[in-house]
């Protein structure tokens, strides 16, 4: 079967290689970074680089400080679970396991979360399988929500981090810039995830992301006028977004063609895994592709890793991915009707497939490495 994905665009950086960058950066031997004498990644979750631009009248010193060249692609699927783990291992999704916000344990009828399966689904500390970055011998700060204070994600992604928890972005980027100043040689993780919660619930079209997004201009700007000068900071983000309006839902029931041969589904809306009965997959694609080509990728788990969508892929890894990927194209989303939790459907801000927008994403280079 023949498909078109799109285009890497040329010299494409890849988000999985920031952290390792940065760390180079510390040492002056970096390829993308001026030397610093410590450093911020400053994680913007849900901001594309897309989004910023069209909204640029709003982030006016984001948008200034942002040059043609300072973008990323991050990983496949495009969602936080897999973009965080990539940025903070350095590894492909294919090596890290993490394939998504929910996939199924190899061997098993059981679909579990990627972003919380290890406090709401017993997941062991070794089902991210890629060791943290923040092991290394530079000291490490995370900077975040103080709520993601010893969860299973941020002991998976964040091992041997200093955590400093505080609940407004003025006290955390403040607080970020601190740390920077106090401790050279230090790399910092600066963690924002309020504007992924508005463009989920609103829409990052809506007039309360827009608000979100001058409020994030403001502390960003207010971090760089601070900053001890020998500090360098990279502004990045995890995903973009795409608004996907109800009359767009996809909704799959027990009497759904799209259902016949499945067995389980995993992902999320605008990426599923499809989990097929024993032999049933090539079915499955062929029902999906005739369905839903027009305005979403339907792939086969081989075709989907021969790709290379996932990197290299380990072979604890494969069975994870479903047997079938379909990732939407157009703003469509996918809900599987038969379950009794509407409340995902009331998600307007969406992400995880493979558009431009949702894989493009900020590398805006602010103090030392501006």
């Amino acid at each position: 079967m023949s498909f078109s994905l799109p285009a890497e665009p040329a010299r494409a950086r890849n988000l999985a290689g920031v952290v390792p960058q940065l760390l180079r950066a510390l040492d002056g031997t970096s390829d993308w970074f001026a030397p610093a004498r410590s450093a911020i990644v400053f994680v913007v979750d849900g901001l594309g680089a897309t989004n910023l631009g069209a909204r640029s009248g709003h982030a006016r010193f984001l948008a200034q400080a942002m040059a043609k060249r300072d973008v990323a692609r991050t990983v496949f699927p495009s969602t936080t679970a897999s973009a965080l783990t990539s940025l903070l291992t350095g590894r492909e999704v294919g090596q890290h396991g993490i394939v998504g916000y929910r996939a199924r344990i190899p061997g098993t009828d059981d679909v579990v979360n990627q972003l919380r399966g290890w406090d709401t689904d017993g997941l062991p500390r070794s089902w991210q399988r890629a060791t943290p970055l923040t092991t290394g011998e530079r000291q490490f700060f995370a900077v975040t929500k103080p709520e993601y204070s010893g969860t299973g994600f941020t002991a998976a992604t964040l091992e041997g981090a200093q955590f400093h928890g505080h609940e407004s972005l003025a006290d955390r980027v403040a607080a970020a810039a601190d740390l920077a100043a106090r401790h050279p040689g230090s790399l910092t993780y600066l963690y924002a995830p309020e504007l992924d919660g508005l463009g989920h619930r609103f829409g990052w079209e809506s007039d309360r992301w827009t608000a979100g997004l001058e409020a994030l201009d403001d502390a960003a700007r207010r971090m760089a006028g601070g900053l001890h000068r020998g500090t360098g900071v990279v502004v990045t983000a995890d995903h973009g977004m795409v608004d996907v309006p109800r009359h767009r839902h996809v909704l799959l029931h027990d009497d759904d063609p799209l259902v016949d041969g499945v067995r389980l589904i995993g992902g999320e809306p605008r990426m599923l895994h499809l989990y097929a009965e024993e032999g049933a997959a090539a079915a499955v694609a062929e029902r999906w592709r005739e369905a839903e080509g027009a305005q979403a990728w339907v792939l086969e788990r081989d075709e989907a890793i021969d790709a290379g969508l996932f990197g290299e892929v380990d072979d604890d890894v494969r069975g994870r991915i479903g047997d079938v990927l379909v990732a939407a194209r157009a703003a469509v989303a996918y809900y599987d009707d038969r379950i009794a939790d509407k409340a995902p459907q009331k998600m307007v801000g969406q992400h995880g497939s493979l558009s431009h927008e949702e894989r493009t994403v900020p590398l805006i280079r602010l103090g030392a490495f501006a």
